[in-house]
Parts: structure tokens; C-alpha cells; sequence
């Protein structure tokens, strides 16, 4: 199966979500949470991405994962990942009780589409003080596929991780696990480089973008993945793909928020204040623009 069709397959397939100018969604992707060693990408930011999750919680908006979120080809036991980052799924939790969390799997932890998976591993995780277990996510359901309509009409906004028609990090994952659990993840500490990860290829980058950006182009379809860990933003009138970067960033986190009918990508990172102490802060990189000017711009096209 070509890149095209099966990034239509993910898309003809793909869980329903109703929005519209009321809703506050923000989506964020690789996170690669890990298991608190030397090779956990997400350990430095985690607090970033703690305040920040706790601010759109109690902002009321409802938090769209768009894959990765989790390090399960390096690290076997999904137990290890919640145990060290428990404040994180104690947070996620609450979310989803509210029926504001929905996650979407990627490429590093595509096990998560096995509802097998889901309730052996993420049915129970210690609570925020790591004291006790407790139940979480009950009757989940992780996505290949999100699509936010608007105002329950054809607009449509296609939501994946990005993977979707490569070889090594799509048909052959399991294969590409195995050789990042056993051989890459060794050899990363002589520095090479892994090549199943695009976001440390600057060529595999732009091979994904421009894969995902000629599929929103056939489609007329709003995109918004991950997998890159670059940031994309179009302006209005250019092909309708955006990312939403990374949590992994060397000093920060991005993210794209959907507000009041408009679409904006922002950073969270530590800030200083001017008597010199640290806080955390959110930052507007792009937008905010109209959600409507852009699937008009796709209409007069």
C-alpha cells in the first residue's frame, strides 16, 4: 500500500470528534516518555509539560495526544514509564474522567492499539503522591485517527501521528523496535545515530512533510500531525499542513491550541521574571488565525 492510500485508509477510518467556536483543544505529540534513565528524552521537561497540562485542565480544554506519547521501543514494561511519571497519568486521568482526553498512537508506541495492550498496561497506575495504585482509564480506546468537525458539517480537521506509509516506522515497526531496543539504543551513547527516527533526520523530515502535505493538498483536508518534532504552521492560502513539534524540545514544549474558532501555535517553556525567579510560561509562536479563513482559502482554491 502507497503512502497516499494508506494515510486515506487511517483517515476513512478514523474517530469523530464535534468542535466548534465554544471548544478549547490543545494537541501535543512525542513526548517519548521513558523510564527516568539517561535515555528518557521527555525526563528534562517534564515539569513544563506538568504545568502546562495542569493549566489546560483547569482552563477546561480537552487534550488530544497525537502519538508517541509514551517510549515503548526502548523500554519494555509500560509499568515503568507510569510508575516514574505518575504526576503525568494522574493528570491525563482526571482529563479523560472529565471526557477531555482522547490519545492517538504513534509509531514508538503503536502496542497501544491493542486493546489487549490498553487493559493489561494502562488500567492501573500509582496516584500523583506514588504512594498507592489505582484504576485509570477505563473502557479507553487509543486512535489511529482523529478528525475534528466543525460545527457537525463536511469542515473537517484530520488528526494522525504521521508515520503512516513508511516502511521501517510502519509496516516493519516490529522489526525497527527490535533493533532500537537492542541495538540503536547502545550504540546511541558512542553517537550513532538512530535511522528509524525522523525527527533526528533532517531528510527523513522533509520527506514526511512533504508526504503528508501532497496528501492535504488531494484532499482539500486540514492535517495536523507530530512525528517530525518540527513545528509547521501555514499561513492561510498555503497547503493546510501543520505540526505541533514536540515535547522534547532541548528547553521546551510545543503545542497547537484550537480557541475561540481560531488555530495558534504556542511554547511553553521556564521564563524569569524581573525579580529573577523561574516560572513557566507560555509563549504564542503563530496565529491566531481564523479557522474558517483557512478552509475558505481550500473552498476558492
Amino acid at each position: 500500500m502507497n503512502h497516499f492510500k494508506r494515510i486515506s485508509k487511517v483517515f476513512e477510518e478514523a474517530y469523530e470528534i464535534s468542535f466548534n467556536n465554544e471548544s478549547k483543544i490543545v494537541l501535543m505529540s512525542d513526548c517519548h516518555r521513558g523510564t527516568g534513565d539517561w535515555s528518557d528524552t521527555f525526563l528534562k521537561n517534564q515539569n513544563i509539560y506538568f504545568s502546562a497540562l495542569m493549566n489546560y485542565y483547569e482552563k477546561g480544554y480537552t487534550y488530544i495526544e497525537l502519538g508517541d506519547g509514551d517510549e515503548l521501543w526502548e523500554n519494555k514494561r509500560m509499568k515503568d514509564i507510569s510508575e516514574v511519571h505518575n504526576n503525568v497519568f494522574w493528570i491525563l486521568n482526571k482529563l479523560y474522567c472529565s471526557g477531555r482526553f482522547h490519545m492517538i498512537y504513534g509509531n514508538h508506541d503503536m502496542i497501544k492499539k491493542s486493546q489487549k495492550f490498553i487493559k493489561k498496561c494502562l488500567c492501573k497506575c500509582l496516584d500523583r503522591e506514588g504512594l498507592r495504585y489505582e484504576s485509570v482509564f477505563k473502557d479507553f480506546y487509543v486512535h489511529e485517527g482523529i478528525i475534528l468537525k466543525y460545527n457537525n458539517s463536511q469542515k473537517k480537521i484530520f488528526l494522525l501521528h504521521g508515520h503512516q506509509g513508511d516502511l521501517l516506522n510502519d509496516s516493519l515497526w516490529k522489526l525497527s523496535r527490535f533493533l532500537v531496543r537492542y541495538l540503536w539504543k547502545p550504540l546511541e551513547n558512542f553517537g550513532v545515530k538512530d535511522p528509524t527516527r525522523a525527527a533526528k533526520s533532517y531528510k527523513e523530515k522533509n520527506k514526511v512533510d512533504k508526504r503528508l502535505s501532497e496528501w492535504a493538498s488531494r484532499e482539500n483536508v486540514i492535517v495536523i500531525a507530530g512525528h517530525t518534532h518540527r513545528p509547521m504552521f501555514p499561513d492561510v492560502g498555503e497547503v493546510p499542513y501543520f505540526n505541533d513539534g514536540s515535547c522534547v524540545h532541548p528547553r521546551c514544549i510545543t503545542a497547537i491550541e484550537i480557541l475561540n474558532g481560531c488555530i495558534l501555535l504556542v511554547k511553553w517553556s521556564i521564563k524569569t521574571n524581573e525579580k529573577g525567579m523561574l516560572y513557566i510560561g507560555r509563549e504564542i509562536l503563530e496565529g491566531p488565525t481564523d479557522i474558517n479563513e483557512y478552509f475558505n482559502s481550500m473552498i476558492n482554491s
